[in-house]
């Protein structure tokens, strides 16, 4: 039997080299297709990761509150958009109710976060140093507790403390491009600045942040944040009203917190038994959740496009396997007249079809691969390990499938009929 598979496999290797051009041209479509596998899959899985890695680093523990669901939540309804605004009372109510939460953090800033969403750039609050001014940074106020959550990194210096927030001090704390904006030849530290004309004493600088899913002029691009003590905005702009709140949950303990924020909240706001939530609350796993189904969908709509080139491929190989039978008649007629049984000749057409799919998968696989490294220097890309797997397995699979009625036409060969084919 290994005998006859071997010999099988020698003569499909044979016929194809023989016809090479032809060969190259059936598999173009497998080519394609497979390769074009590989690549989605490598943008996909990359940006997954890499959006996946910038959401947890704002913590596995943290909570978020806002009057509507935080996250992708890229068109808020009528109803969400008039709900009463998430008070500093609040997050007091938080801190003080909720048992299992370790830290909350209020922030409060002029810039409407939702306004980008309608293609404007949101309103921001200029910062002046010397000559240069910057327009496009993004001033929030917050309490001292967003430092001690674990998810903002220091570059150099401090961040604010508690005194410094109950007594409005100007301080602020800058992101790492607006540092370089306005002092690209000097340190920032200590260097006094006018936000919306007020003078601020610079006291820290964070750390660069790995941004993918801001866009650079982005209103929550950290890069260019520049936070103050929450006392300090609220004085500057006192008909704000529109907070958002964070918390961390104490370690193993966040099924339980967001259980008890979302009781705090619902007394808080005197949300009737039998109605639903009048807020949202979220956490780091519900919006990569959330990420993963909107990145499945886009996957699969982008398979299933892939996929005609894989169809494409298929029905080359059964084009090119129908005309070599045609071809090949008195051939098969000598092989079932030297005794060669039926499942040997649907072996021999099988063999063939399998192996010029094969070849196409694997070269599909290498071309996506490079690809897929040629991407990773402009955008995320990360090919995962089953998916030169799975375009090999596909590519088979579509040799057996489209290479089987030939198999079968050349197999039912009437061996007389075939010998006296010219």
């Amino acid at each position: 039997m290994n005998g006859q598979l071997a010999n099988n496999l020698a003569m499909a290797l044979d016929t194809l080299r023989g016809n090479k051009l032809r060969t190259f041209l059936t598999i173009l479509g497998v080519v394609v297709g497979t390769s074009t596998v590989i690549v989605i899959s490598a943008f996909v899985s990359g940006i997954s990761v890499t959006v996946e890695k910038e959401i947890e680093s704002f913590g596995t523990n943290s909570i978020y509150v806002y009057k509507f669901d935080p996250g992708f939540n890229f068109r808020p309804t009528r109803e969400e958009r008039m709900r009463k605004p998430i008070s500093k009372d609040d997050a007091v109510a938080i801190r003080d109710g909720c048992p299992s939460v370790r830290e909350v953090c209020l922030f409060l800033s002029p810039v409407d976060f939702t306004d980008g969403q309608n293609g404007r750039l949101q309103r921001r609050i200029p910062i002046r140093y010397q000559d240069v001014e910057m327009n496009n940074s993004t001033l929030q106020g917050t309490w001292p507790a967003y430092e001690r959550m674990g998810v903002v990194n220091m570059g150099e210096g401090r961040f604010f403390s508690e005194e410094e927030n109950n007594h409005a001090a100007h301080v602020c704390v800058i992101g790492i491009d607006v540092a370089n904006t306005l002092f690209p030849s000097v340190n920032a530290l200590e260097r006094e600045v006018l936000i919306d004309s007020r003078p601020f004493r610079v006291i820290g600088v964070l750390a660069k942040r790995d941004n993918f899913l801001v866009a650079d002029d982005d209103a929550q691009n950290e890069n260019k944040a520049v936070y103050i003590p929450y006392e300090t905005v609220h004085r500057m702009f006192p008909a704000l009203d529109d907070h958002f709140v964070m918390a961390a949950a104490k370690p193993g303990q966040l099924d339980k917190s967001v259980e008890e924020v979302t009781a705090v909240m619902r007394r808080q706001r005197k949300t009737p038994l039998a109605s639903d939530n009048n807020f949202g609350v979220s956490t780091s796993d519900n919006i990569v959740t959330q990420f993963r189904q909107i990145t499945g969908g886009v996957f699969l709509i982008m398979i299933a496009i892939s996929s005609v080139g894989l169809l494409i491929g298929g029905i080359g190989v059964m084009n090119i396997m129908l005309v070599s039978v045609t071809e090949r008649t008195k051939e098969i007629g000598v092989r079932k007249a030297l005794g060669a049984r039926h499942r040997d000749i649907i072996q021999q057409f099988l063999i063939e079809a399998v192996t010029l799919t094969g070849m196409g998968g694997v070269l599909g696989i290498i071309i996506g691969w490079l690809i897929a490294l040629a991407i990773r220097l402009f955008l995320p890309s990360y090919v995962p390990p089953a998916a030169p797997i799975i375009g090999l397995g596909v590519s088979v699979a579509i040799g057996l499938i489209f290479g089987l009625w030939p198999a079968i036409k050349a197999a039912r060969l009437n061996p007389i009929d075939a010998l006296r084919y010219e």
